[in-house]
């Protein structure tokens, strides 16, 4: 099973204990609520929808303070930006309600909102400059490189602790590594690593701005750097190898012929009549185009972000929903999340939007259901859908599922991409 093991890739033990160090004398770790509070503070957000307007003209003024070039900005440490915050479904029950599911465990949707929550406070704790009360920057997540967990069950009535800090930063963007942790018997144990990646940008959100260079100090801090550095290279070769700009590979191709002809039906009349067109479901299989789900969000200002745009961990919340449900409906049994990989964040989503999410199976292997859930947003002036975010999320059933088949060339290459990101999550558990 893919839990079997869960080793604290992005952040060595040692290193997490060097870094915790630091932050040893505060007895009283923050909360979440905390988390979003400090970070409202850091921009200058309004706490009441009427006020958007005011404060984003505020923000304007920071402009002022934005670094000419990032060798103005003084380095900074990995130890400098790690946080430790506490989510105490343990000790304050009166929070659990918020966290839980049907099936008494905590709601993974609600994590991924803590995650995204705490990867720009981490950002927010490598750029601040001790003279600036309020931050010029605009951090929003670029990217949820991966999300590798270790536990099938996060449970409702235990502590949770998140770790994390930047691992990597390039000019205008970094690499946070977060982990997530459980108490049980006294001891935290891990439950997942996740490595987000987000950019900064100007105090309006329209153009790059420059954030501190981070200089590794240890022979193991240069090893995690290195590793952010490999992640970026592999993400722009997975992107270069995308079947929206080339072809499958020879292997692919095969296995798209040994699908059709799987699917071909041979009952026809006479030899050597068998149509291209006439097929047929090979036993225990699914077509694609029936293992699909769709929903529809309104975007209400109480889903709005410090920017007033709509919150990455909203969104990322909903379409796991979907793709749960998707993979729940397809699978017949409860299914359990394995890994959240490579969602990249397109554009914004506006408040006020219609956000149309649509969730597909696009590739099984014995009880591993693999979904992608694309997210649009609708204009209802301009008539105009525009893609937001694609999600890939690998699911585990209880019992192994039937086969999902590709009718068409565009269901065989979502077939195609759905086998490739599976495979890179197995290589990676």
């Amino acid at each position: 099973s893919a839990y079997r093991l869960c080793t604290m890739r992005g952040l060595p033990s040692v290193l997490a204990r060097t870094l915790a160090s630091g932050t040893s004398g505060s007895p009283v770790l923050p909360d979440m609520s905390e988390v979003r509070s400090r970070l409202r503070d850091i921009v200058g957000a309004s706490t009441n929808w009427r006020d958007h307007v005011q404060a984003m003209q505020e923000r304007k003024a920071l402009h002022t303070l934005l670094a000419k070039r990032q060798e103005d900005l003084s380095p900074r440490r990995m130890k400098d930006s790690y946080l430790e915050v506490i989510l105490p479904l343990g000790s304050q029950p009166e929070i659990r309600e918020k966290y839980l599911n049907v099936h008494n465990s905590v709601r993974f949707g609600r994590i991924l909102e803590d995650l995204d929550s705490l990867g720009v406070l981490i950002c927010y704790t490598h750029t601040k400059e001790e003279m600036q009360p309020r931050s010029p920057l605009s951090i929003v997540t670029a990217l949820v490189d991966k999300i590798n967990l270790c536990k099938k069950i996060i449970y409702p009535d235990c502590d949770i602790k998140f770790t994390g800090n930047v691992s990597w930063v390039g000019r205008t963007s970094m690499e946070v590594k977060m982990h997530m942790l459980q108490l049980h018997d006294g001891d935290y144990c891990p439950v997942l690593d996740a490595t987000f990646v987000m950019v900064a940008r100007d105090p309006e959100n329209k153009r790059p701005a420059f954030v501190n260079p981070l200089v590794p100090e240890t022979p193991e801090e240069e090893e995690i750097f290195k590793q952010g550095e490999l992640n970026k290279l592999k993400r722009i070769d997975f992107s270069t190898a995308s079947l929206l700009k080339m072809a499958p590979t020879a292997e692919e191709r095969n296995i798209v012929h040994d699908i059709f002809l799987n699917t071909l039906d041979t009952r026809q009349e006479g030899e050597g009549t068998v149509s291209f067109r006439s097929r047929k479901l090979p036993p225990n299989s699914v077509w694609m185009e029936d293992a699909k789900l769709k929903g529809l969000q309104i975007c209400h200002p109480q889903e709005r972000n410090i920017f007033n745009r709509i919150f990455g961990g909203f969104l990322m919340r909903k379409a796991f929903e979907l793709g749960w449900a998707t993979a729940c409906s397809y699978g017949g049994s409860r299914p359990f999340i394995v890994s959240v990989d490579d969602i990249m964040f397109q554009r914004p989503v506006e408040v006020g939007s219609l956000l149309l999410l649509s969730g597909q199976v696009c590739y099984t292997e014995k009880n591993y259901i693999q979904v992608r859930v694309h997210s649009e947003v609708y204009d209802a002036d301009t008539r105009e859908h525009q893609t937001t975010n694609i999600f890939h999320f690998t699911f585990m059933s209880e019992n192994e599922v039937p086969r999902v088949v590709p009718k068409t060339y565009g269901e065989s290459m979502l077939y195609l991409d759905g086998k490739r990101h599976f495979a890179a999550v197995m290589k990676e558990i």
